[in-house]
């Protein structure tokens, strides 16, 4: 059999690849046998501040090679690198923290890392070395990685401003991490003197529920264990951990990681000593720079939880923070297909801030029925959430309301939507659907999020309509439903409902259909009620 030039050319490739994925493996597998031999205090090379294997342009050193083994008689390689994340390019005291650290220790490694790189430039202490974390197109990947850059089996996250005093504080806190096993405690925290204590908390992240939920715990006594922390806080975890997490370095540090560790299970340590010392505080000389540190902190908070997908931060004193929708902005999800927003496919339930936005426009919109004389019913969907949660569903993305078709002429909002939509004086968006023979209220011309509201009238008793869409729930049904309505919580409020709701559900959905939850098209995606 004859082999072409283009089949050889092909194989050829092939072969070359597969060489290639064979030595970058081994090189991988060599570097994390490395780590770990490191940690067992085995004797090695010293690394060159330029990084593993030459290229690495991102690692900066200030004036020398600190190297990987011990000097002054350290016989042994350290077994712990200081990395300083979180400091601002405008003022910080990089220098002086990186000062503290290396005349009590000098044999330790100390990393400054940034996203981009310092300007003006840092003034950095000979042997300290900065990773720029932002890639560059003239260099090799492993340059801007942090993890090709640690080569010791602990990790000392140190603030802006911190300063070590006592040479053997950092021996205590690997003590104390080594001391607990293989057990919950995966990090070890010792408070940095300044002026709020660090306060332990409890963290429950849900991301099916886009939310984190903080909580005070014990905390002011040594050995206080829980799952984040609030203030100055020295923190030793080892290198295998952070860099096994998915965003080892985020910003903010304590946000990212708490968020990431939580969700892992693992706990803090948070010790009363010892402590570390904080000359500079406040870290800021003016009013102007703590201005622009706080705005970027609120910058870099929302950017963070936006891509965790954390749309809602319930905080220790009872405040909320928002990141997803508002009525100024889109909502968070697109146009649903097949009764199927796009969340279900990602095992999460409708965001917050889109709840939040569905209750404020069915409380609104219930309000201007009521005071209009126009007879509603909690229809569908809305009447199951109403029944289950006194709420919506936590997975619906809209709200249904029955209306009296004969009852339109009494509400200002509705009698003239055949000319066109209507934006009312508080934002709301008024409109005949296009969808079919019914009206729909937008929270705002931004935000989508909208209630339906289904007009029908009686027919030999049964109240019916004219025009039909493909919703199983759509039929008709016996007026006597609705004689009387009778009131029912739901979002918050008081609204009508009909008067046999399980008689009347089950008719539209079919039965057992309350103690029996579903998401909307089981065929597309079908809801696992074991995590309910």
């Amino acid at each position: 059999m004859r082999i072409s030039l283009c089949q050889g050319l092909l194989t050829g490739a092939i072969v070359l690849n597969l060489l290639i994925l064979y030595y970058v493996s081994r090189a991988q597998q060599q570097m994390m046998e490395k780590r770990k031999e490191l940690g067992r205090g085995t004797r090695r090379a010293a690394l060159p501040a330029s990084g593993l294997g030459g290229g690495l342009g991102a690692l900066v050193g200030a004036g020398g090679e600190r190297g990987g083994i011990g000097v002054e008689g350290h016989s042994r390689s350290p077994r712990v690198t200081v990395l300083l994340r979180e400091f601002e390019h405008f003022e910080n005291y990089v220098g002086d923290v990186a000062n503290s650290f290396l005349r009590q220790r000098p044999e330790i490694p100390f990393l400054a890392v940034a996203d981009t790189n310092p300007y003006p430039p840092l003034a950095l202490p000979e042997g300290v070395r900065l990773l720029v974390l932002s890639p560059s197109p003239e260099q090799p990947p492993q340059a801007h990685r942090p993890e090709f850059h640690v080569q010791t089996e602990f990790v000392l996250l140190v603030p802006d401003g911190a300063e070590l005093e006592q040479p053997r504080s950092i021996e205590r806190l690997i003590r104390e991490l080594e001391g607990e096993g293989g057990g919950p405690v995966r990090l070890v925290a010792a408070p940095v003197l300044a002026r709020s204590a660090v306060q332990c908390l409890h963290l429950r992240v849900n991301l099916r529920e886009w939310t984190a939920t903080y909580s005070p715990a014990a905390s002011g006594s040594s050995g206080s264990v829980c799952t984040a922390l609030q203030g100055d806080a020295i923190i030793l975890i080892r290198t295998e951990d952070l860099f096994n997490l998915s965003v080892p370095l985020g910003r903010p540090l304590f946000s990212s990681l708490f968020v990431q560790t939580a969700l892992r299970g693992w706990k803090v340590k948070l010790l009363e000593s010892p402590c570390f010392s904080a000359n500079h505080r406040p870290l800021f000389s003016s009013a102007h720079n703590q201005w622009k540190a706080d705005t970027r902190l609120k910058e870099a908070t929302g950017k963070l939880m936006r891509s965790f997908g954390l749309k809602r931060l319930l905080l220790p004193d009872g405040k909320e923070q928002w990141y997803g929708c508002s009525k100024e902005t889109s909502r968070c999800f697109g146009t649903v297909q097949d009764d199927t927003p796009d969340y279900l496919y990602l095992d999460r339930w409708t965001p917050p801030c889109c709840l939040r936005g569905l209750r404020e426009t069915a409380k609104y919109v219930i309000n201007i029925l009521e005071t209009s004389g126009v007879r509603y019913w909690l229809e569908g969907g809305t009447l199951l959430g109403a029944v289950r949660h006194q709420d919506i569903i936590p997975w619906d993305y809209d709200v249904d309301l029955g209306i009296y078709l004969e009852d339109i002429p009494n509400c200002d909002h509705l009698k003239s939507l055949d000319s066109g939509s209507l934006v009312d004086a508080n934002g709301y968006v008024w409109e005949r659907a296009v969808e079919g023979d019914f009206y729909r209220v937008q929270y705002s011309e931004a935000n989508h999020l909208h209630v339906d509201l289904w007009p029908f009238y009686a027919r030999n008793g049964v109240m019916t309509k004219d025009t039909w869409i493909e919703h199983k729930q759509d039929v008709e049904f016996p007026e006597h439903f609705l004689q009387p309505l009778v009131p029912m919580t739901f979002a918050g409020v008081t609204a009508f409902a009909p008067n046999n709701h399980r008689a009347f559900l089950e008719l539209k959905f079919g039965e057992g259909v309350i103690e029996n939850p579903q998401y909307p098209n089981p065929m597309k995606k079908r809801l696992d009620r074991s995590k309910l």
